[in-house]
């Protein structure tokens, strides 16, 4: 499977190529991971993957979701409102802090999970892809992300974020 991975055009190229380098192996190893999106604590998208058209060779089409700024950034916004959501029921209910969501459903599942800073990683898999699998790599993903977005990667990285018009 290939996807593309976008970093914004004028975000930083150490951090920046850290973050592309770790997205494109977690996208492109893991089997089952269609795509793959990094949104800052304010919900602005970051970092993304683009999914592709035809998961696996299955011979059918995704239905792609198609929003302002594409499927990439519906993922994020998805993964930006489920994660106030959850953060929002985990206050209500003394729960302390979210540490991932998962939501089941019949065509794939999506995972988000915080990365230290308050960011959120949101993977959206296959319905066959193993969970355990694809958790265990976005907590080594969120491991080492946590240390490379500083506050002046996330800066860099919203500044160059195209917005809707």
């Amino acid at each position: 499977m290939t996807s593309q991975i976008q970093v914004p055009p004028g975000a930083s190229r150490s951090g920046g190529q850290d973050l592309r380098w770790m997205l494109t192996r977690l996208v492109e190893e893991v089997p089952g991971v269609l795509s793959v999106a990094v949104v800052s604590a304010d919900g602005l998208p970051l970092l993304s993957s683009e999914p592709p058209g035809d998961p696996a060779g299955s011979g059918r089409r995704r239905r792609s979701l198609t929003g302002p700024l594409g499927a990439a950034a519906d993922l994020a916004t998805v993964v930006s409102g489920l994660g106030s959501l959850t953060n929002g029921a985990a206050a209500l209910m003394d729960g302390g802090q979210v540490r991932q969501t998962l939501v089941a459903m019949a065509e794939g599942s999506l995972l988000v999970m915080s990365i230290s800073d308050g960011s959120l990683l949101g993977v959206y898999t296959d319905p066959e892809a193993d969970m355990g699998v694809v958790t265990y790599h976005m907590a080594l993903f969120v491991g080492r992300a946590g240390h490379l977005l500083t506050p002046e990667l996330r800066a860099e990285l919203r500044q160059a974020t195209p917005r809707p018009r």
